[in-house]
């Protein structure tokens, strides 16, 4: 998409569920992000440059989750990240998964909606940044000149 102009933006998340401030609680103590304006019927997570709108459902069906969203965070420590949102009502969806590009883990918000935490591996991010400025650097030494 080089050179065309974007039409749209992704502006918020909306997530429909049963309990606002459990939920909003969930995500700032959990997560330590910030939350604006919770009410019984609202909240407005702030997660960088995408907000998740938490609205309260008066219905079941609007409410029901399974794995879709699937909302996805870096955090600087899985191990404690987890202990928090378990402490806040989350639950551990399967085991943590160890690829080398860091830790990964899935946990499912008291309202049932599903996150994905992603702790980088730092020794392999440095590894691949340097492989990719070396890349990038013209050859130097005998034959490489004009």
């Amino acid at each position: 998409f080089r050179g065309k102009r974007v039409m749209a933006r992704l502006r918020s998340v909306m997530l429909l569920l049963n309990d606002v401030p459990r939920t909003a609680a969930f995500f700032r103590e959990g997560l330590g992000l910030p939350v604006a304006e919770v009410s019984d019927r609202f909240a407005e997570v702030q997660a960088g440059d995408i907000n998740i709108v938490l609205k309260a459902s008066d219905g079941l069906a609007a409410a029901t989750t399974g794995y879709s969203p699937f909302l996805q965070f870096d955090v600087p420590d899985m191990d404690e990240a987890i202990v928090r949102l378990i402490t806040h009502g989350g639950v551990l969806d399967g085991p943590i998964k160890y690829p080398p590009t860091g830790k990964v883990a899935s946990m499912q918000s008291p309202c049932g909606h599903m996150l994905g935490l992603f702790e980088p591996n730092m020794d392999f991010m440095l590894l691949e940044q340097n492989q990719q400025k070396r890349a990038s650097q013209p050859p130097t030494g005998p034959g490489t000149g004009p």
